[in-house]
């Protein structure tokens, strides 16, 4: 296997292998699962490697050179971008385990780690360490991930509760095969089952601030500049994500363009039509402004974790808040595109309806449901606390 050592080399590979990978879309949907062959250009290219610390032979990018991959890979297959948003994050999560988990998760430099963010696990003490039991739902990269990183209960003898998030290889958990949706199908977003898994306790962290990213709470805190916190590293990725998926279609929509009309009309080249034009000077707008902000969100964000600081709980509401409004804005460029590709767009032949199904999909997830988002920063800026613990 060919290790690339820079941002460039892996960039350059995933951008060569789009076609590719575009070609395996349909595959991707048929299969509910990422195709092997995509995962393997994936290897090669060197992207399971990013957020690997180096000194355990990863490449350790920085958050915006993993946005800019995930971009491209979305750009190519919306689902396997929406899955490398959640295998990015797992793998930052498993930096911030002592070291014995460490070692054991990134042993050979690449890895992907599943999540399951929802705390739907129950925790027992055992003699050794812990017993996990538990269902994950909405599981996404399940099927190809070395671990999985899962949130869990542990109750106390006095009856408190503590949450954490338990990291298990997927060797010990079993996959419900129940994705059947309309939407994301390529993600394999199944259910994942504990059924009385052993978990070491170097194996758990606490649950609220590995998703912070506060400072205290990270094992290896010295490492400079990948303090990020979780939420708003996925957040991030998610608006990448989103804009690769904008930009994808913005590309399938101009390639149907040359010999199409407009039936039933003496237009006889859409491009020519005043309202083509508006609508299309619209969408590529939306993804240019979604951009602009998304690079916003990541500046700050490394600005943070270069000084070894964590985002203030203001700070955080932003990214939430800036980080789905850049989501919509995708939606609605490949939403605006779409309503311009004529009847044959149904056709599943044509790639454009996927992403224009996969878009609307994504951005009805819990996490970056553009109204809650606002919400918690509206919250912030209006004086009052954010409204949610999730940040």
């Amino acid at each position: 296997m060919t290790i690339h050592q820079d941002s460039a080399t892996v960039l350059e590979a995933v951008r060569t292998a789009v076609p590719v990978i575009r070609a395996r879309g349909d595959e991707a949907e048929a299969r509910g699962q990422v195709p092997r062959e995509t995962l393997r250009l994936l290897e090669r290219a060197g992207v399971f490697r990013m957020a690997v610390p180096a000194r355990f032979g990863g490449l350790d990018l920085p958050l915006a050179q993993q946005a800019e991959v995930v971009a491209e890979v979305a750009r190519a297959c919306p689902s396997t971008g929406w899955n490398m948003t959640a295998w990015l994050t797992g793998t930052l999560m498993a930096g911030l385990y002592p070291d014995e988990a460490q070692k054991e998760v990134f042993d050979g430099g690449s890895v992907r780690v599943s999540l399951g963010f929802a705390p739907a696990g129950r925790l027992t003490r055992t003699e050794d360490g812990f017993e996990l039991t538990g269902r994950w739902g909405y599981n996404s990269g399940c099927h190809a991930a070395d671990w999985d990183l899962l949130g869990a209960v542990l109750e106390g003898p006095d009856g408190t509760e503590e949450q954490f998030f338990a990291l298990v290889p997927m060797a010990d958990l079993s996959i419900i095969d129940d994705w059947d949706v309309s939407a994301g199908s390529g993600t394999g977003s199944a259910t994942a089952v504990a059924e009385r898994v052993f978990v070491p306790a170097h194996r758990l962290i606490a649950y609220s601030g590995s998703l912070t990213g506060r400072t205290g709470e990270r094992w290896n805190s010295e490492v400079p500049g990948r303090g990020y916190g979780a939420v708003a590293f996925v957040m991030a990725l998610y608006a990448t994500m989103t804009l690769g998926i904008a930009r994808g279609a913005y590309e399938l929509f101009l390639e149907r363009l040359p010999g199409r009309g407009i039936t039933y009309t003496d237009w006889d080249d859409q491009r020519r039509h005043p309202l083509v034009q508006q609508q299309v000077a619209a969408a590529a707008n939306r993804i240019t402004a979604g951009s602009a902000l998304t690079d916003r969100v990541i500046a700050l964000q490394q600005e943070r974790a270069d000084a070894g600081e964590p985002l203030t709980d203001a700070e955080r509401a932003q990214v939430r808040g800036q980080t789905a409004f850049v989501g919509e804005l995708a939606k609605e460029a490949v939403q605006l595109l779409y309503s311009m590709s004529g009847g044959s767009v149904l056709k599943r032949s044509v790639p454009f309806q996927r992403y224009h199904r996969d878009i609307l999909g994504f951005t009805m997830h819990a996490l970056t449901h553009l109204h809650p988002n606002l919400e918690v920063q509206g919250r912030v800026l209006l004086g009052l606390d954010p409204g949610s613990d999730i940040l």
